[in-house]
Formats: C-alpha cells, sequence, structure tokens
C-alpha cells in the first residue's frame, strides 16, 4: 500500500494527487490521506510550520497501518524528514522526487511554483538535496495555491507564461511544476519544447520501485 498524506485540509487536492498517480500505475494500491487539521494550503514557513504536527500523526498512523511507501503531497516537502524518522517505511516528498528526475533529464532545470514565499524555502530544499548546481531558477507564478483549483483557467494561463519565461531566459532542459495542484498542465506539456516534471507522478514512480 502506498499512502499519499495531503498536508492541507483541502480534501479535492488529495482526490487529485490519487487521479493523477493511478494513471501513473493503474493496478497499484495508492490511498490518499487528507490532514484535516492542516492548514486549507501550504504557503510559506507559517503553513508549513502548523502543518507539521498533523501531519505527523498520519504519518504514523500510515506506518501502523501497513503502509509500504508513504508520500508527502506538498511540494514544499513539509515535515518530511520528520516523517522519516517517524515511519519504519520509506517516505518520499514530491518536491524532492522531482529534483532528482529533473537532474536526470539534463544538467539545468527551473522550478516555477505558485507565491513569492514559497520560492525561498524550494531553493534552500534544492540546496539540502544537493542538487543546487542543477538548479537555474525558482520562478513564482503569484497563482495561491487554491486558485489552481478555483480559478483554474486564469491560473492556468499564469503559470504557463511562467514557463514559457523559464524556457526563453533560462537555459534548461526542463521545468519542475512546483505545487501538487499544477499536476495537470503536465498533460499540456506538448505544447513546450522541454521536459514539464509533476511531482506526485515523480513520487510514485519512485515509490513503486520501492
Amino acid at each position: 500500500m502506498i499512502v499519499i498524506i495531503n498536508p492541507n485540509s483541502t480534501a479535492s487536492m488529495t482526490e487529485a494527487m490519487i487521479e493523477t498517480a493511478l494513471k501513473v500505475v493503474s493496478d497499484a494500491n495508492i490511498v490518499g490521506w487528507t490532514s484535516t487539521k492542516g492548514p486549507p494550503a501550504i504557503q510559506g514557513e507559517t503553513d508549513g510550520d502548523a502543518a507539521v504536527p498533523p501531519l505527523l500523526e498520519l504519518v504514523k498512523k500510515a506506518d501502523e497501518a501497513g503502509a509500504k511507501v508513504i508520500i508527502i503531497g506538498c511540494f514544499d516537502d513539509t515535515g518530511l524528514e520528520l516523517a522519516r524518522q517517524t515511519a519504519s517505511c520509506p517516505v518520499i516528498g514530491i518536491g524532492q522526487a522531482a529534483y532528482h528526475l529533473a537532474a536526470l533529464y539534463g544538467p539545468r532545470f527551473s522550478v516555477v511554483t505558485t507565491l513569492e514565499v514559497s520560492v525561498g524555502i524550494l531553493a534552500e530544499n534544492i540546496k539540502n538535496y544537493g542538487l543546487d548546481a542543477h538548479l537555474a531558477r525558482v520562478r513564482a507564478s503569484g497563482v495561491p495555491v487554491l486558485a489552481l483549483e478555483n480559478e483554474r483557467k486564469k491560473a492556468t494561463q499564469q503559470v504557463k507564461a511562467e514557463i514559457e519565461m523559464a524556457i526563453g531566459q533560462d537555459g534548461i532542459s526542463s521545468v519542475v511544476l512546483g505545487c501538487a495542484g499544477m499536476g495537470y498542465i503536465v498533460e499540456d506539456g506538448a505544447d513546450f519544447p522541454v521536459k514539464l516534471i509533476d511531482g506526485v507522478r515523480a513520487a510514485v514512480q519512485i515509490a513503486t520501485l520501492l
């Protein structure tokens, strides 16, 4: 059993991640849990800190339920190291999974995320994972997390515009979509001359190998 834990309390985002995961491995036993005590969205350090305690409760519960792999469904990799200390099974962050996959596609990648408040967090994570030499830039699209669901058309246009700027300016082989809620944009990947990498897909691919 692979358990995807959404550290925020927006259940529709959990459902979207499961839908994406099953497109990758339709025959896998994948379940999604929503942290009902977490913030509605994780945007910056304050939200991330608030999300960690209820997240760890779910990590412990998933481990006790026999999870073979746990995926933290937040691109900030919220509470990832503490989750690994809590669980006896592998724990994968969708951000870390995406960055490693991007490094395999080519020497340089950029990240297109939601708001400016997340840029520093993602850049620091990439540095801590030892992949900062591959990073061209972390870019904020100016799109709030929940707008990816509530105002999808407008949000998609903004994200795609930032992807185009990254392709034109950053000298990259791939663009990492820096929010779990951006996964659907991968399906439009034929519009772009570089690889688009979604963290949920990347994490599930790694989870099935583990």
